[in-house]
C-alpha cells in the first residue's frame, strides 16, 4: 500500500509546504538500511542560449518554484553551432518536501508508469516529460512555448555523506548502496508507480 493515496488529492493544488517527506521514508529491517529520495534533478537542455534560454529557465522556476541554475557547454560543435562555455541548458535541484511534491506532479504527467529500464544499477531513477504543460498545476503561457525536460531521482541510504563530506571521505560498502531491485520497490511500495518490463 502505497504512503499517499494520490487518488484522494489533488496535485493542481497540492504545495510542498503541505507534504512531509519523512512520511516518504522506507524503513526496513533495521534503520540504517531505510530509503529516501536524497534528491531530484529537472533538467532542460536548450542547446542555445540567449532569449530561448531564458524562457526555458523561466518555466523551470514556474514549475519548481526555485531558481534554476545554468549549464555550460564542455566542448564547441561547429556543426550545432555551439561554443565551449556558452550556456546550453537550466538545471533544478530539489530535495526533501519540494523533491517529493515535484516527483509526485512529474510521476502523474507519465501516468505513474515507470520501465525497468529507466532503473540503474546504483538506485538513480530517470525519465523524461515530452512537455511540461502535462505536469498538474503547469499553464501554458504562448509567450514561453512547451518545453521537455529530463528527471533523474537519487535514493540514498543513512550514511551516504561519508561519500561527500570534505574530511574523512569514505567509500560506501557494495551491501549498503540500494540496488536496482530495492529501487523498484520502493517506487511501488511508496509512491504506488507501475514498473513495467
Amino acid at each position: 500500500m502505497p504512503v499517499i493515496d494520490i487518488s484522494s488529492i489533488d496535485l493542481k493544488t497540492l504545495h510542498w509546504k503541505d507534504i512531509d517527506w519523512r512520511k516518504f521514508v522506507w524503513v526496513m529491517d533495521h534503520p540504517m538500511r531505510a530509503i529516501f529520495i536524497e534528491k531530484v534533478v529537472v533538467n532542460i537542455g536548450v542547446g542555445t542560449s540567449g532569449e530561448k534560454l531564458e524562457k526555458a529557465a523561466k518555466v523551470l522556476e514556474e514549475l519548481t518554484e526555485q531558481t534554476p541554475s545554468l549549464r555550460k557547454a564542455r566542448k564547441s560543435i561547429k556543426e550545432w553551432g555551439v561554443r565551449k562555455g556558452e550556456p546550453i541548458g537550466v538545471v533544478v535541484t530539489l530535495r526533501r518536501s519540494k523533491a517529493i511534491w515535484f516527483l509526485l506532479r512529474a510521476l502523474a504527467a507519465v501516468d505513474f508508469t515507470l520501465r525497468e529500464s529507466q532503473f540503474d544499477n546504483m538506485g538513480n531513477v530517470s525519465f523524461g516529460i515530452r512537455e511540461h504543460i502535462l505536469i498538474p498545476g503547469a499553464r501554458y503561457d504562448p509567450n514561453l512555448g512547451i518545453w521537455g525536460m529530463d528527471i533523474a531521482v537519487r535514493l540514498a541510504r543513512p550514511g551516504y555523506r561519508v561519500m561527500y563530506r570534505r574530511r574523512c571521505r569514505q567509500k560506501i560498502g557494495s551491501k549498503q548502496r540500494v540496488t536496482k531491485q530495492e529501487a523498484i520497490e520502493y517506487f511501488r511500495n511508496v509512491l504506488g508507480v507501475k514498473v513495467v518490463t
